[in-house]
């Protein structure tokens, strides 16, 4: 198929997935005054557990659920769980574009923690790309008494948490399917949701007005991933990053929106540097493969 044919198809994923995320965002944020975070993610994980069993079902991939790596895929579920939770919690006290561009610093904190998890090589070019990452989010947050909060602090968190859940995922992803994985991350999260949530000896139940929104988390947190999944299966990761990297100025206006939110420069500089230490590692990581090749 004609690469251009597959650039197309992999925007049209990609919109899905922006839209997704962006979802996501949003009903985090109408969320926020009904719901603490792990009452959040535990009807977000149940949502998903049934949805997940339904196309399991469905498209007859049973036989594909095994008890293979369960310590991994424990390791991996704890890392999301609780990056989502501080996402969850910046999304409803920070900007919603601050919180996006300090999530795209994750594929930098993989650079770092690699050598550390996984004993890969920390190369120049890795470390130039992690150095411009740290540069992007001192643009982003400008430290000071008054700009650094909990929202900024638990946002810059979750993408440390994100990265070790990349880094695990890719490792399950060698033996194990996507189903597999999606069913014990739904299946795994709304138990750690449910005993989280109950800590304090109270569960809170959505009323009318906030049943959609869970609705909306659950369906958006299975089809961001799998959308982004799709577009990286028909298109190499330097034109998928550009096209993830347009989720900051849709959010950035949906905050506008529906927020009021301002528009701060500031935080577009930065994420634009940000994305430089992505992209400078995604053509490094591009050419190393081209040069493998026999």
């Amino acid at each position: 198929m004609p690469a251009s044919n597959n650039t197309a198809r992999a925007a049209l994923w990609m919109t899905g997935a922006i839209a997704s995320f962006s979802s996501m965002a949003v009903a985090g944020r109408e969320l926020g005054g009904n719901l603490d975070t792990f009452e959040i993610m535990m009807y977000r994980s149940f949502v998903g557990l049934v949805i997940v069993c339904i196309l399991l079902s469905v498209t007859r991939q049973w036989s594909t659920v095994t008890t293979a790596r369960m310590g991994t895929h424990l390791i991996r579920n704890m890392a999301h769980f609780t990056g989502q939770n501080l996402w969850f919690f910046a999304v409803t006290v920070i900007p919603l574009a601050q919180v996006f561009a300090l999530e795209f610093t994750s594929p930098l904190w993989v650079v770092v923690l690699a050598p550390l998890l996984l004993g890969e090589r920390l190369t120049p070019v890795r470390a130039l790309s992690a150095l411009l990452g740290f540069v992007g989010i001192l643009i982003v947050t400008r430290p000071s008494p008054d700009a650094i909060n909990a929202g900024v602090i638990t946002a810059a968190s979750s993408a440390i948490f994100f990265a070790i859940t990349m880094m695990l995922t890719k490792q399950l992803t060698r033996t194990q399917s996507i189903a597999n994985i999606l069913f014990w991350l739904t299946l795994m999260q709304a138990f750690m949701g449910l005993a989280t949530a109950g800590i304090d000896g109270e569960i809170s139940v959505p009323d009318a007005q906030a049943l959609p929104w869970v609705v909306l988390i659950g369906l958006a947190g299975l089809t961001a991933h799998y959308c982004l999944t799709n577009a990286l299966a028909i298109a190499p990761a330097t034109i998928v990053a550009p096209l993830d990297f347009a989720r900051l100025p849709v959010i950035a206006v949906v905050g506008m929106v529906l927020y009021q939110e301002a528009l701060d420069v500031w935080v577009l500089i930065g994420a634009l540097v940000i994305f430089g230490g992505n992209y400078l590692n995604i053509l490094s990581q591009t050419r190393r493969k081209r040069v493998a090749k026999p």
